[in-house]
């Protein structure tokens, strides 16, 4: 009988050990694949994130640091791409998923997003329109 309970006990802390996906945070610094780092940090009650790294740094036409070229409101096409927040009030809709907003620097518009965290080391950012929803996934720096 002992063996058994000490089995049964030793199963369920496995269990809850491997299969606790919503423990971790994503507040920290992520990589994408194209080597571009987004900062995820709290904001109030939700999580906002800056890039704080773009890929390339400079723009291949001027060789300056890129900027906000393609944003939607003019007054801003001359700030700096770093530092830019692109994940805009995400708040906690399930276990591991945040909902809130995506800017997109490729079109200089905001879309509906989502954060899911897949594993403490591995999160997928996608942004949605017309209800398709796309992204990448990004791996924990720190």
């Amino acid at each position: 009988m002992h063996q058994l309970l000490s089995a049964a006990i030793l199963a369920a802390t496995c269990l809850a050990a491997c299969c606790d996906t919503g423990s971790a945070s994503p507040v920290g610094l992520w990589l994408a694949k194209d080597g571009g780092k987004i900062r995820i940090s709290p904001c109030g009650r939700n999580l906002c994130g800056f890039l704080v790294q773009p890929v390339p740094t400079n723009d291949p036409a001027t060789g300056q640091p890129l900027t906000d070229k393609h944003n939607v409101d003019p007054a801003k096409r001359n700030r700096p791409i770093a530092g830019i927040e692109v994940l805009i009030s995400m708040h906690r809709e399930a276990l591991s998923k945040w909902s809130g907003h995506v800017y997109n620097g490729d079109d200089g518009k905001i879309y509906e997003g989502h954060l899911i965290e897949k594993d403490p080391s591995n999160i997928r950012i996608e942004g949605c329109w017309l209800g398709f929803c796309d992204g990448e996934d990004l791996m924990r720096v720190r």
